[in-house]
């Protein structure tokens, strides 16, 4: 059956989707694919229209809490945590560096001490037995702000909530390696960079639609058919979290980690609140013949159909994937 017959058959007769907009289903066109390469090669961003499904004002974000966490790699990160004014879930940023900073966690709050600050991460330098004071005479970040400090623009990861892809080592998806890769290159870019993690699970279906997703997979459908037969679109996340936790991070300029055209315009917002300056091809270690790269016959399903069906920016190797 083809997609459209899909469509048709589970949707309105005339193809439509319950009122749900075409755009949110599936891009309308496919953009041309970009060949990517190892080195970070970026690719130029041209300006574009923004989304129709893009919220009109971004919500309200405010960090409640940031610490060092030292990782296995050797890298230390500062993990951010986000409430905002339009859920109630733990959205995330993990940003790599100490030229990245938070502007609502660095706001003063009334009444508070100088141990309050410390003990929510409202400090500069790094805490140690016996300081009193949440400023550190000896860092740059009390005289200069992070845009100041910065030479480029740093590399940025949106990245969706993936339990069976990071937990569950799961070869379906990318997910997981695309989550550790983008930490690996923020870990030796110069200027740093950020993750910012959305409790957005299964393109935005929730872990219960994904798995019964996975199954319809198994039954001989692709992962955009299996989300249409459940009777949600093929990509039901939405980024506006994101621009927002960008803005309060002080990252007006980014360099964006990403196959996904739409992201880029999604991530800019709908008063362009952010720039993408650079898109930097996200490329499977296996194509690259590097290490560690998923592989197996599900995920090679699932990248094309991301790059067929999606219209992501990534051209499959010689001979297919």
């Amino acid at each position: 059956m083809s997609r459209s017959d899909l469509l048709r058959s589970i949707g309105g007769g005339d193809g439509s989707w319950g009122g749900v907009p075409p755009s949110i289903i599936s891009p309308a066109f496919t953009p041309a694919t970009t060949p990517g390469t190892p080195n970070l090669t970026g690719v130029p961003v041209e300006e574009s229209e923004v989304p129709k499904k893009l919220m009109k004002e971004l919500p309200e974000v405010s960090c409640i809490v940031r610490a060092r966490i030292p990782t296995t790699t050797g890298t230390e990160i500062f993990l951010h945590l986000y409430q905002n004014s339009i859920d109630t879930k733990e959205h995330l940023a993990i940003v790599f560096g100490d030229k990245i900073r938070s502007k609502s966690l660095d706001a003063p709050r009334p009444g508070e001490t100088e141990m309050d600050r410390m003990i929510r991460g409202a400090y500069t330098g790094r805490l140690h037995p016996g300081r009193t004071s949440s400023k550190d005479p000896s860092s740059s970040s009390n005289t200069t702000t992070p845009a100041e400090k910065r030479a480029q623009s740093p590399l940025v990861r949106i990245h969706s909530e993936c339990y069976t892809g990071e937990i569950a080592w799961s070869a379906r998806c990318d997910c997981g390696e695309q989550l550790d890769e983008a930490a690996r290159l923020m870990s030796l870019d110069p200027a740093g960079g950020a993750v910012v993690y959305l409790r957005q699970e299964g393109r935005g279906i929730g872990l219960g639609e994904k798995l019964k997703a996975y199954n319809l997979q198994d039954l001989g459908n692709d992962t955009v058919q299996a989300n249409l037969m459940l009777r949600h679109p093929a990509d039901a996340r939405s980024y506006g979290l994101a621009t927002a936790i960008l803005k309060d991070l002080e990252l007006a300029e980014i360099r964006l980690l990403t196959n996904n055209p739409d992201k880029i315009a999604a991530v800019e917002g709908p008063g362009k609140e952010v720039r993408v300056v650079e898109r930097v091809p996200m490329i499977p270690l296996a194509w690259k013949n590097m290490k560690g790269g998923v592989t197996g016959k599900e995920v090679s399903e699932y990248l094309k159909t991301k790059i067929t069906q999606m219209g992501h920016l990534l051209s499959m190797p010689e001979g297919g994937v």
